[in-house]
């Protein structure tokens, strides 16, 4: 029987999960497999990997052959440095203990490159974030200066209303002023010129008597 090692979606759409799967070549692809062996998710960066070391090895010393993709997640895994290291062991090239050290060094560098691969997008993140608060926050200081200097030019414009109320009063006020003067000068002058007639009259009515007695005077 022909094994293949293939990946099988499982997931939400639009957010695939994949199983790492040793299966039939001949079964449909999300069908019926022999064994997981592990888990790949693409929606983390970088991607999660679970493999199950031993297994995928142990399916490739049975002569499973994986697909492409397949293939590349084994080898970022270690399994096809591992599967290689075992057939140099049983050819007799180098000890079970150099292929382990071998191993295991290959891994720490590995996870040393992920590690920091992780920190880098961390930090990368952490600064967009930053930046992004530092941008928010120029814009919220932005938009509180413009609501101080629209309050401010409020107030004034108030104040200068006042201001132009206050002088159009003081102005209403010296108009009234000046009007009762002038109507208090008009009632003076309109005295005084009825005082002068009646002055005037009186002389008039004393001589007009004294006339008529010397007219009866002079007819005796």
């Amino acid at each position: 029987m022909s094994v293949k090692i293939r990946l099988q979606r499982h997931g939400k759409k639009g957010k695939p999960f994949y199983w790492v799967v040793a299966a039939d070549a001949r079964s449909k692809r999300d069908g019926k497999y022999l064994e997981k062996i592990g888990t790949y998710n693409p929606n983390t960066n970088p991607a999660t990997i679970d493999l199950n070391l031993d297994s995928a090895v142990q399916w490739l010393h049975n002569g499973a052959q994986p697909t492409d993709t397949a293939r590349a997640i084994l080898s970022y895994k270690g399994a096809l440095l591992k599967h290689h290291l075992d057939g140099g062991v049983r050819k007799g090239a180098l000890t079970q203990e150099q292929a382990d050290e071998k191993l295991a060094k290959w891994l720490d560098e590995k996870a040393g490159k992920v590690t920091a691969k992780t920190d880098g997008l961390s930090k990368a993140k952490a600064d967009a974030k930053a930046k992004a608060l530092k941008a928010e926050q120029e814009v919220n200081a932005k938009r509180v200066a413009a609501a101080a200097q629209a309050e401010a030019d409020a107030i004034a414009a108030e104040a200068a209303t006042e201001e132009v109320a206050a002088e159009v009063e003081a102005a209403d006020e010296a108009v009234a002023e000046v009007e009762t003067a002038a109507e208090g000068t008009s009632e003076s002058e309109l005295a005084e010129q009825t005082t002068e007639e009646v002055v005037a009259e009186a002389p008039a009515a004393e001589e007009a008597p004294a006339a008529e007695e010397n007219n009866e005077e002079k007819e005796a």
